[in-house]
């Protein structure tokens, strides 16, 4: 068996191998980290109901613990005006889990924890009991109309709930792991394909999701032939020397530049110049309303082409620069113009590199937040910016973007702890979603690499 070589050049590959294996690690770890507490926040945990020494009575979600004490999410913010409440685990006389305990999603108010008392119905019936709950139940799954319910926190206040302010509502305490794995697989769905509520503290996030994804399509579509044509100019069409050499220097600096200072550039030349133009001369009948003077999708998307444009510039630069000499030589003593030569030899070949630029670009701009928050992302914007309605691509739309999304959950929202489960599973749904948009250009590099890898090795 052979040892490991400590001296020389072996103790630095060992070193970077070990570098290598704990930056592996700690990705792993965050990543772990975010999907295990995101994907956590829609699984239905049992309520408690607590009786306290002193008489009181308190239900609610156990959310941690620390020297002595229980931290219970108690909801019912309406009623109690807070949704936490620290416990000390001495003063706790008796703990149950009571089958009658609900949880309610509602779209104000965020979740309430109690007991159904009665219903009303359209017909103004007031069902209690059993038949009060079937047909809730019904209801909740469109077979019937209920138009409010009447409930009650553990300590007997009451309260009246509109149905239609209910987002969901479950028995936690009665469900068994199968049910539960049901209900955990609804909540994630109601997160893909809702829109928010409750102040983005509640519901799903399709239209992120969708702002987001289009946000990116549209910047590609921008970036790539602006980036490959200024690659090829560089590269096949200037002449070479110190003018180009400054060129590429400062296309490389552009890349360091600050994300937000693209945003400024973009609110100040595309969303007051050019947007403020284009207003005056196609859409004066609605000043002082701006249409393309505001933020929105279209300034947006030019405004992160921008910020990625270097990206795939020196992306492609480095592509071409690996084209052979000899095939391009080739291609020109068989009679091939310059034209035909770059397009037929030299651009193929670069293809994967142009790609690797892009799924790069890809990536940085659906993670991006600074530059979006001044030319057209939303906190809440539930329409979508594509509808039947002529032109049915509405770029001057503002939309939502999961990074702001996030960003809003964590710092801007009212209570910031109680949408920390919301963070999380925000947060994997962006690192989702960027994993997606790149293994997709990866799979389109791979099969382009294995098609002109035979014209490399000619």
């Amino acid at each position: 068996m052979r040892m490991p070589r400590l001296g020389g050049d072996g103790v630095w590959r060992w070193l970077s191998g070990a570098c290598v294996a704990l930056s592996l690690l700690a990705v792993l770890a965050l990543l772990a980290l975010v999907v295990t507490r995101g994907l956590a926040h829609f699984w239905p945990a049992d309520i408690e109901q607590l009786t306290l020494d002193d008489g009181q009575r308190i239900a609610g979600i156990v959310r941690g613990s620390e020297a002595g004490e229980q931290r219970y999410f108690t909801a019912n913010r309406d009623l109690d005006g807070e949704v936490w409440r620290w416990v000390e685990t001495q003063a706790i006389e008796r703990r149950e889990t009571p089958p009658e305990l609900l949880y309610a999603e509602r779209r104000d108010w965020g979740p309430f924890i109690g007991r159904l008392t009665a219903l009303e119905t359209p017909a103004g019936e007031r069902l209690q009991g059993a038949e009060a709950e079937r047909r809730l139940r019904r209801a909740l799954a469109g077979d019937a109309e209920v138009t409010t319910l009447h409930v009650r926190n553990v300590e007997g206040r009451a309260l009246e709930v509109e149905f239609a302010q209910v987002a969901s509502l479950s028995w936690p305490n009665r469900m068994d792991i199968g049910d539960k794995l049901a209900a955990w697989g609804h909540g994630v769905w109601r997160f893909l394909s809702e829109a928010p509520s409750d102040g983005n503290t509640g519901g799903g996030v399709w239209p992120a999701i969708f702002g987001t994804l289009l946000m990116v399509i549209l910047m590609s579509l921008v970036v790539t032939p602006f980036g490959v044509l200024a690659a090829l100019y560089l590269n096949e069409v200037a002449r070479q020397g110190p003018l180009t050499r400054l060129v590429r220097i400062a296309v490389r600096n552009l890349a360091g530049v600050p994300s937000i200072v693209y945003g400024v550039f973009g609110l100040g030349v595309f969303v007051y110049g050019l947007g403020g133009h284009l207003d005056s001369w196609f859409f004066a009948e609605r000043l002082p309303s701006p249409t393309f003077g505001t933020g929105g999708l279209l300034w947006a998307s030019l405004t992160l082409a921008l910020l990625t444009l270097p990206v795939v510039i020196v992306a492609t630069e480095e592509g071409l620069a690996r084209v052979p000499v000899a095939l391009r030589e080739g291609s020109l003593a068989l009679g091939a113009t310059r034209f035909e030569t770059l397009r037929r030899v030299v651009v193929p070949m670069a293809l994967p590199s142009m790609l690797t630029g892009v799924i790069l670009a890809v990536a940085r701009a659906a993670g991006e937040v600074a530059p979006l928050m001044l030319v057209g992302v939303a906190k809440l914007a539930p329409e979508i910016p594509v509808n039947g309605e002529f032109p049915y691509l509405h770029l001057d739309s503002k939309f939502m973007h999961l990074g702001y999304h996030l960003f809003d959950l964590g710092f801007a929202s009212r209570d910031a702890e109680a949408a920390m489960p919301l963070v999380f599973a925000t947060a994997t749904l962006l690192v989702v979603v960027i994993v997606v948009l790149n293994l997709t250009a990866i799979i389109l590099r791979h099969h382009l690499r294995a098609r002109h890898r035979a014209l490399e090795h000619s």
